[in-house]
């Protein structure tokens, strides 16, 4: 008997609603994209892993999926490297490629291959999946959808303004109420220099970006196991924990940070930015979350993240400006920011939330119902005029009994029928029947399509 047929853990299949409302979320967002003139890009399933190690920290490394090298790939090892080799770093010396952990660094290695052939700033936004090997948990998947949005080739607050307002945007057309964060990797920098830790501004930053799953306790244990001083921990909590208006924040902020430099340049990043933000408000709200860090080591200045208001599920968008991500792959002194958009997370938000428009709105409008031969070649012309007016039509493609294709239409929850048959042949004329109310009405082909495009 043959084994049943599955999946991956981390993976799903699409039947055609799941894909339809999936549709409704990246046309959504790609069109937003292409309004502020944002240009398409793909890069490839699999990158080398040399573009792609040492790009994420030690625990992001630990999650890329490795592909192994084609043919005889234990041809180059000796039995002891084989049998004595730790199991990580034998993946690597049988791999020489990996599915690609975001679309960040592979946009980098792109723009450095392509530097000759795009014009900067270059504006870009990418819709692909991405792979890691996390465990799979509600909200968390080894295979997913990022919508990526990022300029690259100006150190401009302007872009990350743009780019708050394409969070806003975005949104704001889903339906979804949201809390956009916002913080700045120098400021975080500050915090490590004046708590006397300026060293482990990795460690601190990966840390206090658990603080939400791990508690307070949780990120304290994780930096004492880290070897940070009991002194500098004190002295760091009360600035993760600091309350007030987003004014009174950055007003103490400046206070404890006057002794360093990089701290001071980071609160001025923020006021520049929320001045932007003044001159047209976003909708969402917009708060300083200093315990926001994004703990992906390429950022190095503003950092955002997005929260639903209604949903309690983890970000379901984020980014932020990296300086010199380029420079690892040649190109140096190259500045980008972008933001990336969780499409998986957002469906999820959606769907609890019941906000997707109803199936009919993203499914077939209308079904002919096939009476024959005679009637087919009567409504052939008729639906192409259908289609070529942006209406989706279907022709039901066997000459079945009635009921069967009223269940089929039912089933498919398609919300008009139209009935062709001798009469409405020799009057020129079609019966279309609402399924909802089930009242008919004859309209000519003309009128069909006017009525029909009314009701999209």
């Amino acid at each position: 008997m043959a084994d049943k047929p599955s999946i991956p853990k981390g993976t799903r299949d699409f039947p055609p609603l799941v894909m339809a409302r999936r549709m409704h979320i990246f046309d959504t967002i790609r069109g937003i994209f292409k309004v502020h003139g944002f240009q398409a890009i793909e890069t490839p399933a699999m990158e080398n892993l040399s573009s792609l190690m040492g790009k994420y920290g030690d625990e992001g490394d630990k999650l890329l999926f490795k592909v192994l090298n084609s043919g005889d790939f234990k041809a180059k090892l000796s039995p002891e490297e084989l049998s004595q080799t730790p199991a990580g770093k034998l993946g690597t010396m049988i791999s020489g490629k990996g599915l690609r952990y975001d679309l960040t660094v592979p946009f980098a290695r792109f723009v450095v291959q392509h530097r000759n052939e795009i014009s900067f700033p270059f504006k870009r936004y990418q819709i692909q999946p991405v792979w890691r090997a996390d465990r799979p948990q509600r909200g968390r998947y080894r295979e997913f959808y990022q919508c990526d949005v990022d300029v690259i080739g100006s150190n401009s607050l302007l872009n990350e303004f743009e780019l708050i307002q394409i969070i806003d945007e975005v949104f704001e057309a889903l339906g979804l109420k949201v809390v956009i964060k916002l913080n700045n990797r120098k400021v975080l920098a500050g915090i490590a220099e004046v708590i006397g830790a300026p060293e482990r501004m990795t460690d601190i930053t990966v840390a206090i970006d658990k603080l939400e799953k791990i508690g307070q306790e949780g990120v304290r244990n994780e930096l004492e196991q880290k070897g940070l001083s009991a002194d500098s921990i004190a002295k760091l909590e009360p600035l993760l924990l600091m309350q007030g208006s987003t004014q009174e924040k950055l007003d103490k902020l400046e206070g404890m940070l006057e002794a360093s430099e990089t701290g001071k340049q980071g609160i001025s990043e923020v006021r520049r930015l929320l001045e932007y933000v003044d001159t047209d408000p976003v909708g969402a709200e917009l708060e300083i979350d200093l315990t926001l860090a994004r703990g992906l080591n390429y950022y190095t200045g503003s950092i955002l993240e997005v929260k639903s208001a209604e949903v309690a599920i983890g970000s379901i968008c984020g980014g932020g400006r990296y300086d010199d991500l380029t420079g690892i792959f040649g190109l140096e002194g190259v500045s980008g920011v972008g933001v990336s958009f969780g499409a998986d997370r957002i469906y999820d938000v959606l769907l609890q939330l019941d906000r997707f428009p109803k199936r009919a709105a993203m499914d077939t409008t209308l079904l002919f119902v096939n009476f024959g031969d005679a009637e087919v070649k009567y409504i052939l012309p008729i639906l192409g005029q259908l289609r070529k007016s942006g209406i989706s039509s279907e022709l039901y493609p066997e000459q079945a009994k009635m009921k069967k294709q009223m269940s089929y239409a039912n089933m498919r929850e398609i919300p008009f029928v139209a009935l062709v048959g001798e009469q409405e042949m020799k009057d020129g004329f079609i019966t279309l029947k609402d399924m909802e109310s089930g009242e008919q009405e004859r309209l000519s082909p003309e009128e069909l399509v006017e009525r029909l495009s009314s009701a999209k």
